[in-house]
């Protein structure tokens, strides 16, 4: 089973600078690196530095909020510190704030030597020369040699150029719910608008909200509008980003139209975007909320706590025809994001060395220790036990997939970026209208 999964889910995707939707504020925290084996190819490539004796002090700017970006950065801390002795890393812990305080320290000379950069980052510091091309690097360790080929080009800009390590290829925004729940008030899952309907407002009548979102964040906002825009326009957020459709086109005004119906219905709690991940996971986990949307890397912590009261659903649709159709095309995907480095770092060579090795070890843990086959390369490994039932499920799922749409950190449009964000928040908290969420983003992208 291990091999199928491993053999089907050749893709993944991970923070990227939002990528798992966990509130962190931005510490500081030292850990002594060095890392890997003798069979790791980026350990030969170590600079005369290390060598030397000298310890060497690198900062870098990543998640460390919860287990799936905990234990895969400790992991690669402990491998550093075999193959890397005599580096330090200072770790400095990344704002959930989609990238602004990252762009405030580049503005301010404070630049970290490695940090997780998202497509937004990456093009807007390709512009001010703030990010290193990375693809000697990524040749010489053997980092392309490993990568699924399915996330060759996610490894790669618009100029062809590779400015970050992925350690995700494509990723998948999932519909979880509380299988318990719904059994113990008679509820099937729901195919239908109709039927989410019904689902709203049985368990509002029981004081469970029906579906917690932390809105708190962008994406999670903007992932709920893309799961209802994709039931009517194949293309989702991701068309939009790209140009290819405009969001006064019928089906996005559709999907703007069933959001501000579900909000009204109150499918989301009334502080949806005022709440958390911690605080809107809580809330699922804990059984006051039968759903939750966030990516397919939820899947370990949901199991975790929920066993087999746990699923994810395929993304309601406004008929029985539509449903079944929209199961080929789920929101999220991939994108070029990952571990990039300052070119202006004093260690700079050094630190795109440690950056791939990095992203390397991610890759290992993330596959070993939480159970997600979907990472940007070939790591060799086993997980340490059976893959959970979801993951099961979403791999016999991926060869019917036809279309996938981008996670907000994805998206090369910044002004698009920016908009759907902010206005997907303004419709899920009802201040803003379908209408006026239309018109705001068109007036935004003319």
């Amino acid at each position: 089973m291990k091999k199928k999964i491993l053999s089907t889910l050749m893709c993944f995707s991970v923070v990227a600078t939002t990528i798992m939707g966990c509130g962190a504020n931005t510490t500081n925290e030292t850990a002594n690196g060095g890392s890997e084996t003798s069979t790791d190819t980026s350990a030969n490539t170590q600079s005369d530095s290390t060598d030397s004796g000298d310890k060497i002090t690198l900062s870098i700017y990543t998640q460390y909020a919860d287990d799936d970006t905990k234990v895969p950065y400790d992991y690669a801390v402990e491998q550093l510190k075999e193959a890397y002795p005599n580096v330090e890393l200072n770790l400095i812990v990344q704002a959930q704030d989609d990238g602004q305080t990252l762009k405030t320290l580049a503005a301010t000379g404070q630049l970290p030597d490695i940090y997780q950069a998202s497509t937004d980052v990456i093009n807007t510091f390709r512009e001010s020369n703030q990010i290193m091309v990375l693809n000697d690097v990524a040749e010489k360790s053997g980092f392309l040699d490993k990568l699924y080929d399915a996330n060759k080009d996610l490894a790669y800009a618009e100029d062809g150029n590779i400015y970050a390590f992925p350690f995700s290829g494509q990723e998948y925004v999932l519909w979880y719910y509380n299988k318990a729940l719904f059994e113990e008030y008679n509820l099937e899952v729901p195919q239908t608008y109709d039927d989410l309907l019904n689902c709203v407002e049985v368990f509002t009548e029981n004081g469970i909200t029906p579906l917690a979102l932390f809105g708190q964040e962008g994406w999670n906002t903007a992932a709920a509008y893309d799961v209802i825009a994709t039931r009517y326009v194949e293309g989702g957020i991701k068309a939009l980003d790209e140009g290819s459709a405009s969001i006064t086109d019928d089906g996005y005004v559709k999907a703007a139209e069933k959001m501000e119906e579900l909000v009204a219905a109150g499918l989301f709690q009334e502080d949806a975007t005022t709440t958390n991940y911690d605080q809107a996971s809580e809330k699922f986990l804990s059984g006051e909320a039968a759903m939750f949307i966030n990516g397919q890397w939820y899947i370990e912590d949901a199991t975790k706590t929920l066993g087999d009261d746990v699923d994810w659903m395929f993304y309601p649709a406004a008929d029985a025809a539509s449903y079944e159709a929209g199961k080929a095309v789920f929101s999220g995907g991939g994108s070029a994001s990952g571990f990039a480095v300052n070119p202006d770092s004093p260690n700079a060579e050094l630190a795109a060395e440690v950056a791939e090795f990095i992203t390397e070890k991610y890759c290992e843990a993330k596959v070993m220790y939480r159970h997600n086959p979907l990472v940007a390369i070939d790591t060799g490994k086993e997980p340490d036990s059976e893959y959970p039932a979801m993951m099961q499920k979403l791999s016999d799922t991926l060869p019917t997939i036809t279309a996938t749409t981008k996670f907000t950190w994805g998206l090369t449009n910044s002004t698009f970026n920016d908009a759907i964000q902010s206005e997907s928040q303004g419709l899920v908290s009802g201040q803003f209208t379908a209408q006026e969420f239309i018109e705001d983003i068109a007036d935004t992208m003319e």
